[in-house]
């Protein structure tokens, strides 16, 4: 029997394209064909089962021998990965899931036909997903089989259908899978929507500061205004602000038990008043409230507004107000205390603080049938103040209150459906960022937020966090970034790890914002990644491994360097690091250094490293690239399939601009890099035509100042500047052409360049 284009369960195996995925399929597990547009190379397993309740574990089959790569949650709250190669190494929580089928992969050689293309690779998709009021993830038992776990987190929500648990997929290039795989679950529950059918929020594309490790929740508006001022002494300002956690009015009920943490956070507050607390008033005391709006928070986003050319001022707030909730009695929104209950899988993995202290206090949760209400109220005043958005903190605490809700699928979706019809309503450039939401009843409940943090914190004080977080954002992405496009969170500019974090910002195609404190910045740092108008060069994609580091681990193996990729509209670009000495101890729980003195280690730099690179480069293309290193400073010339080595040390970086090389009617051979000294020196960019005018002509538009560099075979004989002639220097050994764009006047200015060849 084959069924789902190519998937089925025959002889007690799933087989994919004939290649045998899990062995001894159970004889409830059965599979059934995807249907629709889009829903190709696809099939969903499901399971007979006579057994209820609200919580139930099927074992499907055995996954052995097979190289795999998974996410999971590490935290009630956020998602790291795993690799592995059988069934017990696939974790408790696991709710995205790559298997490669069978080799080529690793680009071997003897696997590639003459397109560069990789004919014995095949990857299957596991997508667990939600049906009817419950959830499933996936998880590996002591016997190497594949299990799906089923939740409704509602005691009394226990009637189940099974037949769409998981959605299987499979195709020879792992990037596509993912996107059709998704795309394909997208269509059979209609309950969210893909990142491409998404609108991104314009403060994407402005560099950025958030007030959270600046001030922690002691922030106030004299101290927001401190730090714009300080950037501006700098000569760098942030065109976008988040007011993070600190602004709110909250308390603490007089039976509550306090739980401050470290950064300052109270978890035992509640919200008392959608308004701002005193310190965001005009002259405002504790214990005092001034009703009139243009005292408040209006008076704090107007002045950053007009005094430091701040385009978009974002304020946090948890999904259900504080990390409290809100308090009962306040507002009409039928405030009541609940104690929130984890699953099985999430009380296994971790003790968080901030959980532990919301379930001894209770959350002040509110009815779901006036959820919209809050939001909309909350929301509408602070859009009367100008604020252009909020990061909403804290979303899976919902899935620990859903007894008494109709479960925890039920009680997200409301309150998902009720907080983006808010949005929707009050911040039009579709303002949101989402943030400790890495659960699968917010994701597929998503239609409309496209933001949202893809790991967990920047802990500046953690020395073995920050290998952890690039790597832990590189691989979450590779399935989050189908939902929305990943924030790789803040940095700090001034830190021994700042470039590494700044370079992998370059790449991930994200926002890039600080967290820096007055006074306490590197600028020459900033301008790899900022332009004097405050605006960035941002990659197209969501930054993902690339295809050869899927399965190896970065982080563990003592032997592989991590190498990101993404593209820009005419250049590939490719971040690589080196990820050795640190992970997460399931053990202990925490972050733990696992070898003190990580290897040097050699990997290679392909073009085909930028798996989409075809996508921009010119329909002629021939497979000819140049590299540019960007640490380095050098410029290589890649005839197709060939690489170069890149050798770094502990916590050491790279940044390469891939650029195709397209070959002129004169026989010279051409390709642009960008501005050099940029991380993403191909995000300048913004158009570029061979030829149209006069033979030999390349016309380019390019945002930005600085170097701007170009490979060419020949020494140009001219390069012309909005129409005036300009100086230039070429390098003969490398055919490098380099020339100077000064700081245009006007922001987001286009540069018309000419260069004959």
């Amino acid at each position: 029997m084959t069924v789902g284009a190519g998937i089925s369960v025959t002889d007690r195996k799933l087989n994919v394209f004939g290649n045998p995925v899990l062995k001894d399929v159970h004889d409830n597990v059965f599979v059934t064909s995807s249907t629709g547009d889009g829903m190709i190379n696809g099939a969903f397993i499901g399971v007979r089962s006579e057994q209820t309740g609200s919580r139930m574990v099927f074992p499907v089959g055995k996954l052995e021998g097979l190289r795999f790569m998974c996410v999971f949650r590490f935290k009630l709250w956020w998602m790291t990965q795993r690799m592995g190669n059988c069934g017990q190494d696939i974790p408790t929580e696991t709710q995205f899931l790559i298997v490669e089928t069978s080799e080529g992969s690793h680009f071997g050689e003897n696997n590639e036909i003459d397109d560069g293309s990789h004919q014995s690779a095949l990857y299957t998709v596991f997508l667990p997903i939600l049906e009817g009021d419950f959830r499933a993830v996936i998880q590996g038992n002591s016997n190497n089989e594949l299990e799906i776990c089923l939740e409704s987190g509602d005691p009394a929500v226990k009637e189940f259908e099974g037949s769409h648990l998981v959605f299987v997929a499979a195709g020879p290039d792992p990037f596509d899978v993912i996107t059709n795989a998704v795309k394909s679950v997208e269509g059979h529950l209609q309950t969210f929507s893909h990142r491409e059918r998404k609108k991104m929020p314009n403060m994407l594309d402005w560099f950025g500061w958030c007030t959270w490790d600046a001030f922690y929740t002691d922030v106030t508006s004299e101290g927001v205004k401190q730090g714009l001022e300080s950037f501006q002494k700098g000569g760098i300002s942030p065109k976008f602000v988040i007011i993070d956690d600190g602004w709110q009015s909250v308390g603490m009920d007089p039976t509550s038990v306090e739980a401050k943490a470290d950064n300052s956070a109270n978890y035992a507050n509640r919200l008392t008043h959608i308004k701002e607390n005193h310190k965001f008033q005009k002259d405002g005391k504790e214990g005092h409230r001034v009703e009139d709006p243009s005292m408040g928070l209006r008076h704090v986003v107007t002045d950053i507004k007009d005094h430091h050319n701040v385009k978009y001022v974002y304020v946090w707030h948890a999904l259900t107000g504080y990390w409290g909730g809100v308090r009962p009695g306040t507002g009409e929104y039928d405030s009541k205390l609940s104690f929130p209950i984890p699953s099985p899988g999430i009380e296994s993995i971790e003790n968080c603080d901030a959980f532990i202290a919301i379930a001894k206090n209770g959350l002040g949760l509110v009815d779901p049938e006036k959820v919209f209400n809050f939001y909309n109220e909350l929301h509408s005043y602070l859009a009367s103040a100008g604020v252009d958005g909020v990061k909403v903190d804290v979303q899976n605490i919902l899935e620990t209150l859903g007894a008494g809700h109709g479960g925890r699928v039920k009680l997200t979706r409301k309150y998902h459906q009720a907080l983006e019809a808010s949005v929707a309503r009050n911040f039009p450039d579709n303002g949101i960022i989402s943030c400790m939401s890495h659960n699968t009843d917010g994701l597929y409940s998503a239609k409309r937020t496209a933001v949202m943090r893809a790991s967990d914190d920047f802990w500046p004080r953690i020395t073995a966090s920050h290998t952890v977080h690039i790597a832990s954002v590189a691989y979450n992405t590779v399935f989050l970034g189908e939902f929305m496009q990943p924030d790789w969170d803040m940095f700090h500019s001034l830190h021994p790890m700042a470039d590494y974090h700044g370079a992998a910002r370059a790449v991930g195609g994200c926002a890039i914002y600080v967290s820096d404190k007055p006074g306490h910045h590197d600028f020459n740092l900033l301008k790899k990644l900022v332009l004097p108008d405050g605006s960035i060069l941002r990659a197209k994609l969501p930054g993902r491994p690339t295809r050869d580091c899927l399965f190896t681990d970065p982080t563990r193996d003592g032997k592989s360097l991590l190498k990101i990729w993404n593209v820009n509209n005419y250049t590939g670009v490719v971040g690589v690091f080196n990820c050795q000495g640190a992970g997460w101890c399931k053990d202990g729980k925490k972050i733990l250094t696992h070898d003190e003195q990580p290897s040097t280690i050699t990997g290679v730099i392909r073009a085909k490293d930028v798996n989409y690179l075809t996508k921009v480069a010119d329909s002629t293309w021939d497979g000819d690239a140049v590299v540019y290193s960007h640490v380095g400073g050098g410029l290589f010339y890649l005839p197709k399939n060939a690489s170069i080595p890149v050798t770094l040390k502990p916590r050491e970086y790279e940044v390469f601009t891939v650029v195709p090389i397209s070959k002129l009617s004169c026989g010279v051979g051409f390709a642009p890099i960008g501005l050099t000294e940029m991380f993403n020196s191909g995000g300048a960019i913004s158009e570029l035509r061979y030829e149209t005018e006069k033979e030999g002509n390349v016309e380019l538009k390019v945002r930005g100042c600085g170097v701007f560099g170009a490979y060419s075979t020949r020494k140009p004989s001219r390069v012309i500047i909005d129409s005036k002639e300009t100086e230039f220097g070429y390098e003969e050994r490398s055919g490098l052409v380099s020339f100077k764009l000064s700081v245009p006047e006007k922001e987001m200015y286009l540069w018309d360049i000419i260069i004959q060849v």
